[in-house]
């Protein structure tokens, strides 16, 4: 291409090139950083408008997040409907809540299926647009016990799929330093058998920390949970049908609030009152704390169940830690051989992306909401930053190839 041979051009004269790069890439296509299922879904759905593309992943394997840094017994928690990529169902055998392991076989051979190769162990470290040249410069490290290998890949289009779980947060306890037993984020979290006959405290009350609580009574530990905000804990499924397909269905025909209203009806007669379990629901109803704040309610898998019980104890906030105790915000003192921080991740966009306009340094998501946070200026483009899950990243994966293809064909 024409472009091409321009970049060729000016690159012989740019002492940027010449003098920092070691390697440097020309791409036809867009680059794509991440190669999860935002990731892939992008780059099948340009592949079936004939436009190549190039996908770079820091870790060594597709859907990294999935494969290294969940627990074993994670399953889907919507619906497998509600949850392909686009152009590809899940096989009809898969069960209605596809396992972690049964979720990982339909990313590789969807990856497969649309001859998708990223290249491996690349950390992206800077993207910038370059003015002068009309192309985005892609800087990634690939580090080995010997070496550091530096590449630069130059592309028309940069298409950012990180998504929101790129880096764990792992919050600043008082005391950390002095606690003395294991502090482990749910990103190292696999199983409770570790912590069988222990006594552990998990931090969080959302999907991760309650289902994490319950694996850790399966295996016979004693875990109590940390909630120190409101939180909505519904049903899986309602009227045997799932609560997700059931608010889509019944959100064609009524208000979000009438909505809301017959959900935690139903959740209060299914599962009675959560606040006399330490549990209280926002003032905001599931769906509308949805979508102003992202928030996604708990789905209830057996952990509430546990907590009637009294297998697992909900405890306030943490004041400050203690060797091998811990003391509440009420004031009352607990020992624990371990913590487990169910604390969420965050995006790492504003860390490599030098670009101020499209995304947000505070939570390093897209400034404008959805749906129109997928586009950006000069080729630049987000999937998966929705706070809609796989769905979302479906969406914007479609309109990101549409959009590029338009301008394919003008070159």
């Amino acid at each position: 291409m024409d472009y091409l041979r321009e970049i060729e051009g000016k690159r012989s004269h740019d002492p940027y090139f010449m003098n920092k790069m070691k390697r440097c890439v020309f791409v036809k296509g867009p680059v794509i950083v991440g190669a999860g299922p935002s990731g892939l879904a992008a780059a099948a759905c340009l592949k079936e408008k004939g436009i190549p593309s190039l996908v770079l992943e820091r870790s060594n394997c597709i859907a990294s997040l999935w494969q290294l840094k969940t627990y074993d017994r994670l399953c889907l928690h919507l619906p497998k409907q509600f949850c392909e990529l686009p152009l590809m169902s899940f096989p009809n055998d898969f069960p209605t809540y596809p396992t972690k392991q049964q979720f990982i076989k339909y990313l590789e051979h969807y990856a497969k299926t649309f001859d998708i190769r990223p290249v491996f162990n690349q950390s992206v470290v800077c993207a910038n647009y370059d003015r002068n040249l009309g192309f985005w410069r892609v800087k990634t490290e690939t580090r080995t016990t010997t070496t550091t290998t530096t590449t630069e890949y130059v592309s028309r289009w940069l298409i950012v799929a990180t998504g929101e779980n790129a880096e764990a947060v792992v919050p600043g306890i008082e005391g950390m330093e002095e606690f003395g037993g294991s502090i482990m984020h749910t990103s190292l979290y696999k199983s409770g058998e570790i912590f069988r006959g222990k006594k552990v405290l998990v931090v969080g009350c959302g999907n991760s920390g309650m289902e994490v609580c319950l694996d850790l009574c399966n295996h016979d530990a004693s875990p109590s949970l940390v909630v120190r905000d409101t939180v909505h804990v519904l049903p899986r499924e309602m009227l045997g049908k799932s609560t997700f397909g059931l608010s889509m269905w019944l959100l064609k025909w009524l208000p979000i609030r009438l909505v809301d209203r017959f959900l935690l009806i139903i959740s209060r007669l299914l599962l009675g009152d959560t606040a006399r379990l330490g549990l209280d629901r926002p003032e905001i109803g599931p769906l509308e704390l949805k979508n102003l704040s992202g928030k996604t309610p708990v789905l209830d898998v057996g952990t509430l169940a546990k907590i009637k019980s009294g297998d697992i104890k909900v405890c306030p906030g943490i004041r400050t830690l203690k060797h091998q105790k811990v003391e509440f915000e009420n004031g009352q003192t607990e020992n624990f051989d371990a913590i487990i921080l169910a604390t969420g991740y965050k995006s790492n966009v504003p860390s490599w992306l030098k670009e101020r306009e499209m995304f947000s340094e505070k939570d390093g998501l897209p400034k404008r909401p959805f749906p129109n946070g997928w586009k950006g200026e000069c080729g630049l483009y987000a999937v998966g930053f929705t706070k809609r899950g796989l769905l979302g990243a479906s969406m914007d994966a479609k309109k990101i190839a549409q959009d590029i293809h338009s301008l394919w064909l003008k070159i």
